[in-house]
Order: C-alpha cells, then sequence, then structure tokens
C-alpha cells in the first residue's frame, strides 16, 4: 500500500486524519498483541489531545434521606480542601498523543515501548516540538523504547533532530532538512559499561510502502513491527486506496 497523503485535497477533505492516526494506532496494537509480541507482554493505544489533567475538580453530591421523610439516616460527605492561591502560573504546552504503548506485565504492567504517530500539533511551534522531544527524551532516560512514526505532509519540521538536539545526540544521526517524512526507531540499552540507545533511521516518500523497524522489549528481545502492513489494514478499513 503507498504512502498517502492524508494531509491536503483530496484525501483531506474526505476524510479526518485524527480517526485515521486513531484507527491506525488501533491496528498498531492489535497487531502487537496478537501476532508479535510474546505472550507476557500486552499493546495497549492511547490517543488525547492537549493536557491530561484538568484544572478543575469535579464534585458530586449524594442525594441524602433524612429521618423524617424516610426513616433513613442523614450522611455529610467529607470538607472538600480549597488549595491557596498559587504563586502565579507560566505557560506550558501538552502535546497531542497518538500513541501505542507497550507493557510488559511480569511485574506490572510495566511500560517498556511506545510508538508515536506524529500530529500536524506536534510540528507546528517551536514549543510544541520541544514538548514532543522532552516526551521521546523522557521514555528514553527512563530505558523505555520508542518508535517515531512521522507521515504529516502539512508541516516541515523534523522531530527525529529535534530529539537529538536535546538529548545531545550525533550530527550523524540527523536527517536532512529535506527529511520531513520519516520513521525512527530507538533503542535505550547498556552495552558493556557503556550506556548507550541505537538508533534505527527510515525515510518515507509519498507513493512508497512504508518500513519495517525493531522495537526492542528488554536487553536481549527486539521485535519487528511491519507498519506497511498495519497501515495497509487501517486505510483497507477506512476505504481509502492509492489510486
Amino acid at each position: 500500500m503507498p504512502l498517502l497523503d492524508h494531509f491536503h485535497p483530496p484525501l483531506s477533505s474526505e476524510r479526518r486524519w485524527e480517526s485515521f492516526h486513531s484507527s491506525w494506532a488501533t491496528r498498531l496494537a492489535d497487531a502487537l498483541t496478537e501476532r508479535w509480541l510474546p505472550p507476557n507482554y500486552i499493546a495497549e493505544e492511547h490517543a488525547h489531545f492537549g493536557p491530561s489533567i484538568e484544572i478543575d475538580v469535579a464534585t458530586f453530591e449524594r442525594e441524602t434521606t433524612s429521618a423524617a421523610e424516610g426513616g433513613g439516616v442523614a450522611t455529610v460527605g467529607p470538607k472538600v480542601w480549597a488549595p491557596p492561591a498559587a504563586d502565579g502560573s507560566f505557560a506550558a504546552v501538552f502535546p497531542d498523543t497518538f500513541e501505542v504503548r507497550v507493557l510488559c506485565t511480569d511485574t506490572g504492567p510495566k511500560l517498556v515501548a511506545a510508538i508515536e504517530l506524529v500530529s500536524p500539533g506536534n510540528k507546528d511551534r517551536a514549543s510544541e516540538r520541544r514538548a514532543f522531544a522532552i516526551k521521546c527524551g523522557s521514555y528514553l532516560y527512563q530505558g523505555i523504547s520508542v518508535i517515531i512514526v512521522d507521515i504529516v505532509t502539512n508541516r516541515r519540521a523534523n522531530l527525529h533532530n529535534e530529539i537529538l538536539q536535546l538529548m545531545d545526540g550525533a550530527d550523524s544521526l540527523r536527517l536532512s532538512a529535506e527529511s520531513s517524512l520519516y520513521a525512527v526507531a530507538y533503542r535505550p540499552l547498556r552495552r558493556g559499561k557503556e550506556d548507550v540507545i541505537d538508533v534505527w533511521r527510515s525515510p518515507l516518500a509519498l507513493g512508497r510502502p512504508l518500513p519495517t523497524l525493531s522495537l526492542g522489549l528488554c536487553a536481549d528481545l527486539v521485535i519487528a513491527v511491519d507498519f506497511e502492513e498495519t497501515y495497509a489494514e487501517a486505510c483497507l478499513r477506512k476505504r481509502l486506496t492509492g489510486s
């Protein structure tokens, strides 16, 4: 199945890219759990826009019954604590997430790997790009393997290069400025006495199939993730064709 342009007409005017990304994440999670992962691992899709924590706390009042009305015993809920005024606030960015999380169930569930499908918002502004890079860098510093897949055609930024810059990665691992479509796998591990992150890069192009990339689950276990298979399945379910 050739890679399609989901972010420009005619396809963008017929199908929402958010729906396709969600469907693709589901196909990836299903394929991982059903076919590619060992029995003690599972995969779950996860998507959200903006902050995951709401600023307001919802409280609910439970109906009570008085003794006079029905003979019941009236109950009083716990007193809600009102925090003092904050010392101040500062602007923050909460990146959009279209993600597949791989969990080990041996002692867990414990997060061991994540697949990130890049959204236009992730590439939009410098603050958004940095937030995405920090998120991926945080995973890697915890020893969690990461794959990012960027098929966004209406933004030119390269988030792999942002991650390298944040983590002081070698310039030789950067992608060219023209590479705005790409997939990259990162595998953190200890090699001898040295902590390293192995990197596999795969530039993408419209009209070409997607790659198979390595996803590390632990120090001695790596699986292959066939993005072409899951992309084709998502396109089929959305009735998208390459013609």
